[in-house]
């Protein structure tokens, strides 16, 4: 059984993305902590970098002026989305509510969406953020109605004469019940009934009632003029949509491997509490089995969670936010960009040769600021279409020259100040476990002993560097 920090370092490394300094010294009752991490947060915002007019008004210039000036104008809507990046980055790492930040993380990757649109992102990531410890049907409906998932899923062109399956298939398959739990007879079906769901120029959702099909639907053995509304209540009114999220939830929280009894029993509990997400993630993290040893550093951190993570260790201002996506590229996970509908697949995936070597040396990269020497990840043909892009020559300016990273060190400093056995004391902190001997031994004899600061300096990079740190 883990000791009371222990546990209040796993629970934070999952339902968070890690300690703070300042939460070294202040979060020490685990039962404290755990219900603090349900309350909502004190400053809650919505997220925005355009207006609905600016966007419309950008659009239409786009129609007047010649190809090379488009250009510029569809950089500048990148651009706002790049900002709405950094800013929901700036939230994970600054909010006093870090669960609420980190189930919207798990909810987008659930709910893979992206729009060319900045206006649409922004009502979208409000939709998950908002709803991210609610209810899930409430959340799936609004997401539903979204600009940006009907876009992103061709549900505009889903019209009475020419069914468009492409938004049906992926409710069931990807948001609520998993292949198997339905025919394709059924997303026929459904897809009639989500025909004429669409949205007007302001953003807001429309049923377009000449576009619907209002005949007789057969869908998961029921029988109806249904409507996509319609369609979702009967999807939510079965267990297996309970167990789909519910095991989806466990694999991002718990563990890559489940424990089916545990999911089985979880989806019980959730499917009676009306899909509540607070009532199960309260269940889970509550639970002893979620401190077994089994799940302690069972899970390699997405790149997001490192980023974060790191962040919140030691204080990062980058002097350029493109910085930040182009560590997101290099490591395969950029926010508001995921790569298909399917979303990021997570655990292995999130690690090859070359971006595990990225992800150790990063902070040296960022902390010391040394030059980089890496190029990011390729991309699909379709991620090539949709991605933020950064032109060539910024990629080249960070390849050679530095990203421009400040650290403030000050309360790190201040905290190990008085530390008899620095890489100890550190490896405690920051590492999900402690690391192995021979790991330790060489950073204490490589340690920077010209001073206190730099030793602490030189020691925390090196324990930040470790396999280990890639681990929650």
């Amino acid at each position: 059984m883990l000791i009371e920090k222990d546990k209040i370092k796993h629970l934070y490394n999952r339902a968070g993305f890690g300690l703070s300094v300042n939460d070294w010294q202040t979060k020490n009752n685990w039962k404290k902590v755990l219900d603090d991490l349900f309350k909502p947060s004190l400053n809650y915002s919505t997220l925005q970098t355009i207006s609905l007019a600016e966007v419309e008004a950008t659009k239409a210039k786009m129609k007047t002026l010649p190809k090379e000036d488009v250009k510029d104008l569809k950089k500048f809507l990148k651009q706002n989305v790049s900002e709405l990046n950094n800013l929901w980055l700036q939230e994970m790492i600054n909010s006093d509510a870090q669960l609420q930040e980190k189930m919207a993380l798990f909810w987008h990757g659930h709910f893979a969406c992206r729009s060319a649109n900045p206006y649409f992102d922004q009502q979208y990531l409000d939709i998950i953020r908002k709803n991210a410890l609610g209810n899930f049907s409430v959340m799936l409906r609004e997401v539903s109605k979204t600009p940006a998932m009907l876009q992103f899923l061709n549900n505009q062109q889903n019209k009475k004469d020419h069914p468009n399956e492409n938004f049906a298939r992926e409710v069931m398959e990807l948001f609520t019940l998993g292949r198997g739990n339905y025919t394709e007879q059924d997303v026929k079906e459904a897809a009639r009934a989500f025909t004429g769901y669409g949205f007007d120029k302001t953003g807001e959702f429309k049923f377009r009632t000449q576009q619907h099909d209002f005949g007789t639907k057969i869908f998961l053995g029921k029988t109806g003029s249904f409507t996509g509304d319609d369609v979702l209540q009967i999807i939510l009114e079965k267990n297996e949509c309970a167990y789909f999220i519910t095991k989806k939830i466990y694999r991002f929280f718990v563990n890559d491997n489940v424990d089916e009894t545990i999911v089985k029993q979880l989806a019980v509990q959730f499917y009676a509490s009306n899909y509540d997400i607070k009532s199960l993630m309260k269940e889970i993290f509550s639970s002893d089995w979620f401190y077994d040893e089994k799940n302690i550093a069972a899970k390699i951190k997405s790149p997001i969670e490192l980023l974060v993570g790191l962040s919140r260790t030691i204080s990062i201002v980058f002097e350029d936010e493109q910085s930040t996506i182009f560590i997101q590229r290099s490591l395969g996970q950029v926010l508001l960009n995921p790569p298909n509908v399917a979303g990021w697949p997570g655990g292995r995936s999130w690690v090859d040769s070359s971006s595990l070597l990225f992800r150790m040396r990063l902070p040296q990269v960022i902390y010391y600021d040394k030059e980089l020497d890496f190029s990011p990840k390729d991309e699909t043909p379709e991620q090539g279409m949709m991605r933020m892009k950064m032109t060539d020559t910024f990629i080249k300016k960070l390849v050679q020259k530095k990203l421009g990273a400040k650290s403030d060190w000050t309360n790190v400093l201040q905290y190990f100040s008085k530390s008899i056995n620095l890489t100890d004391e550190i490896s405690k902190r920051v590492l999900a476990k402690q690391p192995a001997a021979s790991a330790t031994k060489c950073i204490q004899i490589n340690k920077d002993t010209s001073s206190m600061e730099n030793e602490i300096k030189s020691v925390m990079i090196d324990v930040l560097s470790l396999p280990d740190y890639q681990l929650c």
